[in-house]
């Protein structure tokens, strides 16, 4: 009940910040829960009262989110941010403003990040880096310095990358917090179970862990490389393993042109257009070829180098996709090129998105009703992104549930394009998706994709085959000594007592586990259910 109030009151500061800055989340005239109409009403309360302090805090609803965001901190700025891809749980127009939240906040100072540095590479940074500038870049969790490393290897610069100090602590409240705002939400509103709220907390925590664990990025930035290496037009920076741990992160500098600033790389003679096609095509391949990609390329991550390859940076929010969701969107996309909306509906139903209980046909029909427009109309007002996003529209009309990886998908997918298009206004989406596509199907449907499955069944019935003998004799032993114990009888003998008198002994710390596991159930039980009123 404590922990609950303690919550509450969080959740209240929360309520008041947004007050004060005038924020109105649910638009007038919206259909809402009888709970939530509620809310609304003591939020025009908490308004009234805090209307002296917002007097002076002018601006669009989107900037006072963005303010009321910063002023709450880190962890609002992050779940602002990871909302933005939540279109179905907050609506799309909160969703498209959340979108241009930027994560900028004051640098902590230098000093600071030294001992940080130090505490977490057990040496001083002297030894460690022979020049180390001050920060260049902050963020809600960490910052960046742009140092100097001079060893064997040469003289190079890097990108030294440092966690805000007590930022952890500081997450785990907050998350706290919303995990149990989304438990009340669904014990409030029932049909808001489909829209998964306390998973989506769930998604968001376990997405902070790891963007808490430098390691964790350094392995992101590991794994994309070597997926990447033999990919023309594409790479990533290079990893200072020596000089990485939970805290930092070194990583090679990247000197080149942002990837919006369309006159420079004009002026560097760089081939707009096939820069923006070269982004379609990396992210779709990275994400169908993979299932591995970068899920925050927004303009501020993406690079040109001298060479003309693009080279992504912050590795902080990546995403991956099982060889289910990839087979689903390579046939989605394949299915809306073809305008073949049948086999597109079928990858639905095959990857379990919409029950059985729904006709193929009915829903071949809605996947019509958004492709069908797309046709005739220009390049540039195609947008899969966007596409995705009338799917996941569906989700209520078919009962389908939340896939977070989904939506991410869609997410990058919408800013990805909007990139392109930045490079080239006039840029056919489909054109420079279709070759992906189709080399996906080739490998993935054909021949070789085939011989693939082959040989991972044979692995499978290898393994099988190799455990069988042990189970075997496994079998035997036990059958061995049932038949012993019916030829000879059971013995009660003294080495016998004392055996069963440890497994006894044994089955009384089980039972005093199962009664504290049902204690912590029942704890658990309260603290889900309980009326916090």
């Amino acid at each position: 009940m404590l922990s609950a109030l303690v919550n509450l009151a969080r959740l209240a500061r929360a309520g008041l910040v947004f007050a004060e800055h005038g924020v109105r989340f649910v638009p007038k005239g919206t259909p809402v829960p009888v709970a939530l109409r509620l809310a609304r009403l003591a939020a025009l309360a908490i308004g009234v009262l805090t209307w002296p302090l917002r007097s002076t805090r002018a601006g669009a609803n989107q900037t006072r989110i963005a303010a009321a965001l910063a002023d709450l901190g880190p962890s609002y700025i992050k779940a602002g941010q990871f909302f933005a891809t939540r279109g179905d749980l907050v609506g799309r127009e909160l969703a498209a403003d959340l979108a241009g939240l930027q994560d900028r906040m004051p640098p902590f100072p230098e000093a600071e990040a030294r001992r940080s540095i130090e505490r977490a590479l057990q040496q001083p940074v002297e030894s460690l880096f022979a020049e180390l500038g001050p920060p260049v870049a902050a963020a809600s969790i960490a910052q960046v310095h742009k140092g100097v490393i001079e060893d064997e290897k040469g003289r190079r610069e890097v990108a030294v990358k440092v966690l805000r100090p007590g930022v952890g602590r500081r997450f785990d409240s907050d998350l706290e917090s919303f995990a149990f705002a989304a438990r009340l939400i669904e014990w409030i509103d029932p049909r808001s179970r489909r829209l998964r709220p306390v998973a989506v907390v769930d998604t968001l925590k376990r997405s902070v862990e790891l963007e808490l664990d430098l390691r964790l990025e350094a392995a992101a930035i590991s794994e994309l490389g070597a997926n990447t290496a033999k990919d023309e037009g594409f790479r990533v920076p290079q990893v200072e393993w020596t000089r990485t741990a939970k805290e930092v992160l070194t990583a090679e500098w990247i000197e080149g042109i942002h990837i919006d600033d369309v006159e420079a790389l004009s002026a560097a003679g760089h081939d707009l257009t096939r820069l923006g096609t070269d982004v379609i095509r990396h992210f779709l391949r990275h994400a169908m070829r993979d299932g591995f990609f970068h899920a925050d390329m927004h303009p501020g991550n993406l690079f040109v180098d001298p060479q003309g390859r693009i080279v992504a940076v912050d590795f902080g929010i990546m995403g991956r996709l099982s060889p289910r969701e990839r087979r689903f969107l390579a046939e989605i996309l394949y299915g809306f090129i073809a305008r073949d909306y049948r086999r597109a509906a079928q990858a639905h139903f095959a990857a379990g998105y919409v029950p059985e209980h729904h006709s193929v046909e009915v829903f071949a029909q809605a996947l019509r009703a958004i492709g069908e427009p797309l046709m005739g109309r220009p390049a540039e007002e195609i947008s899969m992104g966007h596409l995705l996003g009338q799917l996941l529209e569906y989700t209520d009309v078919f009962d389908m549930q939340t896939r977070p990886e989904l939506i991410l998908l869609q997410k990058t997918m919408v800013v990805v394009e909007g990139v392109a298009r930045m490079l080239d206004p006039r840029l056919n989406i489909w054109t420079a998706a279709e070759p992906v596509v189709e080399e996906w199907m080739r490998r993935e449907l054909g021949l070789e994709g085939r011989l693939e499955e082959a040989r991972m069944g044979a692995g499978k019935l290898g393994k099988a085959l190799g455990d069988l003998p042990p189970f075997l004799l496994e079998v035997e032993r036990v059958a061995g000594s049932f038949v012993r114990m019916a030829e000879r009888g059971i013995r009660l003998d003294a080495e016998t007592v004392e055996r069963l008198a440890e497994a006894q002994s044994g089955r009384r710390g089980w039972l005093w586990l199962y009664v504290l596991l049902l204690l912590m159930a029942g704890w658990w039980a309260v603290l889900y259910f309980w009326p916090p009123f």
